[in-house]
């Protein structure tokens, strides 16, 4: 008798890790939706336009994270009226989350390398979602497909972010030296390696075409 377990597939395994990663930070970061408390840092409170801009880009950002991550499984994309529907969800919170977001990066006391790594993020996560969106009324599903896979890696900044900070931090690294550092880390090689994919994933298109 055959007593090997089955064999999940690598990408299963992946989607399940990022769906995770996704849902937790995201059920995580609505806690910031309440009255200010001792576990949020004093130096993300002190932001010029804290109130009542990061209440507004935490809504947009966790949910749109919230969703992104079951967009993504095949079996949903299936079901193109749920599929529809949560996207539009997910496209009104990063649109709401990249504004909002753009507006607290302008107001960030951690100097201009966040400012400028923030703000950037926000324009990019704004101008990709808008064009998945774009595309998909077009019904052009290939090019849609791409711009949404840049925009989750764009979504996805939010748990690299919660990644890279604790790394920091055992690292004994300032977090003032840090932080502006993350501004860009956290979202750079996310796009980077989007691009890679469906570089990638074009070439193997081709050839089997």
């Amino acid at each position: 008798m055959d007593t090997k377990l089955p064999q999940v597939p690598w990408t299963r395994i992946a989607w399940g890790v990022t769906a995770f990663l996704c849902v937790g930070v995201a059920l995580f970061s609505y806690r910031w939706l309440g009255p200010p408390n001792a576990s949020m840092a004093p130096a993300v409170l002190a932001n010029l336009f804290a109130k009542p801009w990061l209440v507004v880009h935490v809504a947009g950002a966790a949910t749109a994270l919230l969703v992104v991550g079951f967009q993504l499984l095949p079996a949903l994309r299936r079901r193109r009226a749920l599929h529809r529907w949560l996207g539009r969800v997910y496209a009104a919170a990063c649109i709401v989350g990249g504004a909002s977001g753009l507006v607290v990066a302008v107001g960030t006391t951690a100097g201009p390398v966040a400012a400028w790594g923030f703000g950037l993020l926000a324009v990019a996560w704004l101008y990709t979602t808008s064009q998945g969106w774009l595309t998909a009324r077009a019904r052009r599903f290939d090019l849609h497909r791409e711009w949404m896979l840049r925009s989750f890696a764009l979504t996805f900044a939010a748990v690299t972010l919660r990644l890279y900070l604790p790394i920091a931090q055992v690292s004994h690294i300032p977090f003032e030296a840090a932080y502006p550092v993350i501004a860009w880390l956290c979202w750079v090689p996310n796009l980077v390696a989007a691009e890679l994919y469906l570089r990638r994933d074009g070439l193997l298109r081709r050839q089997m075409a």
